[in-house]
C-alpha cells in the first residue's frame, strides 16, 4: 500500500501551515518525513489520517481517503505521541479495548506485546510506565491490525539511547518486511541511520525528495553519501532558502 500526497494544502486562517506538497511514499522502504519543528510535519500526517481537513489537495493511501477505506486499523498503524492512554488501564487491558472497538481478535493482543518487548509488563498500569514504554505500548495499538502501513510522529522525542536505538531497528525491520513506513523527525543523526529515503519540509512547502545520498550531494561541499556533516549542510541549506 502506498501513500500518495497530491497538492496537499492547509490554511489555519491567515497561516499556511501546509503548502502545496507533492509526494508518493512506497513499500519496503523507511521514509523520513524531516524537517524543524513547526514545519508542517504533523499537521501532513493529521490530514493523511483524517484528523485534519485538508483545505485543498488529497491525502490518500493506495488511491483513497483515510475515512474511505473498508477496515482502516487494517491497513494503517499510526503512533502519534507517546499520551493519550488511561493512566490507570493496564497495557494489555488498554490494548484489548482497542483491538475490541476494531473488530480483531484479542489474541492478536499477546502478539504484538511480544512484538515490541512488552509482556513483561503488560499487567502493570499505564501511569507506572516510562515514556519509552509508552511508545512501545503505541506502537502495539498502530500493529494490532496487521497494518501495511506505519506512520510514526517524532517518535524518538525523549526516548533514552537504548529507546532510540530499539525504535530504529523496529522501524527498519517493518520496511523489510514490505510495510510503507513514514516517519516524522527534526532529529538529523537518527534520519542518517534510519531512513531509505527522505521527504524535507520546511514552512510547510516540501524542499527535497530523495535518497539519503541525493541529500547529501547538495551540500556545498564534496561527500560521501554516509556523511552525517555533508547531509546537515544540506539539511541547513534547504531550510535556509525560504528565509534568505
Amino acid at each position: 500500500m502506498y501513500v500518495e500526497l497530491v497538492g496537499l494544502t492547509k490554511c489555519f486562517g491567515s497561516v499556511v501551515a501546509v503548502d502545496d506538497v507533492t509526494a508518493r511514499v512506497v513499500p519496503g522502504q523507511v521514509t523520513a518525513f524531516l524537517g524543524p519543528n513547526g514545519a508542517g510535519k504533523t499537521t501532513t500526517l493529521r490530514m493523511l489520517l483524517g484528523l485534519v481537513r485538508p483545505t485543498a489537495g488529497q491525502a490518500l493511501l493506495d488511491g483513497r481517503r483515510y475515512d474511505q477505506l473498508e477496515s482502516p486499523r487494517r491497513s494503517v498503524g499510526a503512533l502519534l505521541g507517546p499520551d493519550g492512554f488511561h493512566r490507570g488501564r493496564t497495557g494489555r487491558d488498554h490494548l484489548r479495548v482497542v483491538a475490541l472497538a476494531a473488530g480483531i481478535g484479542t489474541a492478536r493482543v499477546d502478539e504484538v506485546l511480544e512484538l515490541v518487548e512488552l509482556t513483561s509488563a503488560a499487567d502493570r498500569r499505564v501511569g507506572e510506565y516510562s515514556l519509552g514504554m509508552r511508545q512501545r505500548l503505541g506502537l502495539a495499538c498502530a500493529l494490532l491490525g496487521e497494518p501495511e502501513v506505519l506512520i510514526a510522529d517524532e517518535p524518538a522525542n525523549g526516548l533514552d539511547p537504548e529507546g532510540i536505538a530499539w525504535v530504529r531497528e523496529f522501524f527498519r525491520r517493518s520496511a523489510a518486511e514490505g510495510r510503507t513506513v513514514l516517519v516524522s523527525s527534526h532529529f538529523l543523526a537518527e534520519v542518517t541511520r534510519t531512513a531509505d529515503r527522505v521527504l524535507v519540509i520546511d514552512r510547510g512547502r516540501l524542499r527535497f525528495d530523495g535518497s539519503l545520498a541525493a541529500l547529501a550531494a547538495t551540500a556545498d561541499a564534496a561527500a560521501g553519501p554516509d556523511d552525517a556533516a555533508a547531509i546537515e549542510t544540506a539539511f541547513l541549506q534547504l531550510t535556509a532558502e525560504v528565509a534568505a
